[in-house]
């Protein structure tokens, strides 16, 4: 059974039942502004599968399945500033994975206007929260020892 079939023009993506997501990825410092998830969660979910199996198996490029990420959010209706902010995210986080590094230079340009645009409004108030998120962090690490926990990874089943 399938979990999610997109549709596009030219494209057709199936993304298999029991492939294991994160959604999207956000770091906690803009997770503000940014939840993980929203109006986007179908294309994160998409955008995950095409950055491991899409590349993979050569379906897609790192540039293509990103673009692709971003005109599935258009179409489900992400505003226009966070769909090219996280759209620059995604090509930043292209850069820490060797397999998605190829091509990355092509989009830089892009890339770097939007995040310089988008530094004034972003950075003031994550520099606002990253004492909290530290207080955080520390609280965690001291819980964490008095009871731990373990993770498991999310499975999506229809």
């Amino acid at each position: 059974m399938d979990v999610l079939v997109y549709q596009g023009n030219r494209d057709r993506f199936v993304v298999p039942d029991g492939f294991v997501t994160d959604f999207a990825t956000v770091p906690a410092l803009v997770r503000w502004l940014v939840p993980r998830f929203g109006t986007y969660t179908l294309a994160a979910i998409l955008h995950d599968w095409l950055v491991t199996e899409g590349i993979r198996s050569g379906v897609v490029t790192s540039r293509q399945a990103d673009g692709i990420f971003r005109r599935v959010m258009r179409e489900a209706g992400v505003p226009v500033l966070r769909r090219w902010l996280m759209w620059a995210g995604v090509r930043w986080a292209a850069l820490t994975s060797e397999r998605r590094r190829t091509g990355w230079l092509v989009s830089a340009p892009g890339v770097l206007a939007i995040s310089l645009l988008a530094a004034p409004l972003v950075l003031p108030p994550a520099l606002l929260i990253v004492p909290g998120l530290l207080v955080l962090a520390l609280a965690e690490r001291v819980v964490a020892l008095v009871a731990p926990t373990r993770s498991r990874e999310l499975v999506l089943r229809v």
